[in-house]
């Protein structure tokens, strides 16, 4: 699906099915109706944005399984669950797991239109972080393999004529390639530099000492 924002309804009951699209829909909300968990999975991806509400209990693939099924395949999407009757149980579950909320079907509108409001803010909040990131990888990306060897003793505290001595190379030489990685990554304190680096996760191992500039 595209990247807009959309509530994927997913019920086995035809009828709640369509009745619920509708009221959502004229409630402002992009709408993609389901009637399985599998007919979900078939039409999301890791870049698919919005919420997911889905029945608790579904043939085949239950409510919670989805939810299971969604993590296990990185899409991060709210969900809020809707259900017939109250199971405590599994609202613990799924609340533990991350739902947003844990819904009777007969619950006020209002109550389900809220929970889809803050379901939907917390996919931008995620979306946006997830922009964040990316976008920091982008930026690592550009650096050369000396440069990431550069940084990755920078951040990890050691001075200029340290990283010279443990690179074999002149002090100048790293001095020339810190400009150019705070260039790239726009970024100059080396407190800034460690955050980055530590969300990107970026460097597993220390770096080897190598020939060269």
């Amino acid at each position: 699906m595209g990247s807009a924002a959309t509530v994927y309804l997913v019920d086995d009951d035809s009828a709640f099915l369509v009745a619920m699209s509708r009221f959502l829909r004229a409630a402002g909300f992009l709408v993609v109706a389901c009637q399985s968990a599998r007919d979900l999975l078939s039409q999301v991806c890791v870049q698919t944005r919005g919420c997911v509400v889905a029945d608790l209990d579904m043939p085949g693939v239950t409510g919670l399984e989805l939810q299971a099924l969604l993590v296990a395949r990185d899409v991060a999407m709210p969900v809020v669950f809707l259900t017939g009757h109250g199971d405590i149980p599994s609202s613990v579950r799924a609340m533990r797991e991350g739902a947003v909320d844990f819904l009777e079907k007969l619950a006020p509108r209002e109550q389900l239109t809220a929970a889809i409001a803050r379901a939907l803010e917390r996919d931008a909040q995620m979306h946006a972080e997830r922009m964040r990131l990316e976008e920091r990888r982008r930026r690592l990306a550009a650096l050369t393999e000396r440069e990431r060897e550069v940084l990755a003793l920078v951040v990890r505290g050691k001075m200029n004529k340290q990283i010279a001595a443990t690179l074999g190379i002149h002090e100048r030489t790293v001095k020339l390639h810190r400009t150019a990685i705070t260039s790239k990554l726009g970024v100059h304190a080396v407190a800034q530099l460690a955050v980055l680096v530590s969300e990107a996760h970026i460097f597993d191992t220390p770096p080897q000492p190598r020939a060269g500039p």
